[in-house]
């Protein structure tokens, strides 16, 4: 029976995992389905996850606040490659973002996950120094990727094998609960792309 368990959960985690079928789809498409979906990571201490309800968009060489407009770069690679890899870079030299690469090989888009609520059912010891409880809203990339604590390893990991990272599917956001908008910070960014309504989230009750 143990054995028949073992087997049934991996089936169930196979059949969750988000496969590259959804992240070969367009970028807006894939960052407003992924509100609801579940961020998990895995090591040997146990596994956190969470509730995904913020996401950004960043399409393309001609979109002026995506990193592609500056071509292929040893930076944007990841982004060029194929689509359900983890794309991470840092920022203000402290912060690890974690993105997704979407859309067709050659072709640099990404969705920035913007923040998430931590599930019930956490075991072990996070990566982080300050392990985050159930029900924490992770306001803001930077401290949903401390939490998980991403960096530069998980820079290219592919993230439909699930191991160590991978998406879940999840309860799908009501649409009348969901925000649409321009991106955060894009304060240097010209017109139209600073106001492109890009960003996805589901607001605090």
């Amino acid at each position: 029976m143990a054995i028949l368990s073992i087997f049934a959960t991996r089936k169930m985690k196979a059949e969750a995992v988000l496969p590259l079928e959804f992240y070969e789809r367009p970028t807006l498409t894939v960052a407003r389905d992924l509100l609801g979906c579940c961020l998990v990571r895995r090591w040997q201490a146990g596994e956190l996850r969470a509730s995904i309800v913020e996401t950004e968009a960043y399409i393309g060489e001609t979109d002026l606040a995506c990193h592609a407009r500056a071509g292929r770069t040893p930076r944007t690679q990841v982004m060029y490659g194929r689509a359900g890899r983890a794309y991470v870079y840092l920022i203000y030299g402290r912060y690890w973002l974690f993105n997704v690469v979407t859309e067709a090989e050659g072709f640099p888009a990404a969705v920035l996950i913007r923040a998430g609520v931590v599930e019930p059912g956490f075991s072990g010891a996070a990566p982080a120094q300050n392990p985050p409880s159930a029900a924490t809203r992770l306001d803001g990339p930077g401290k949903l990727s401390l939490a998980f604590g991403f960096d530069s390893h998980h820079n290219g990991l592919d993230l439909t094998s699930g191991e160590e990272v991978w998406l879940e599917s999840g309860p799908a956001a009501p649409p009348e609960r969901v925000t649409i908008g321009p991106r955060v910070g894009l304060y240097c960014v010209p017109e139209p792309w600073k106001s492109a309504p890009f960003r996805f989230r589901v607001p605090r009750k």
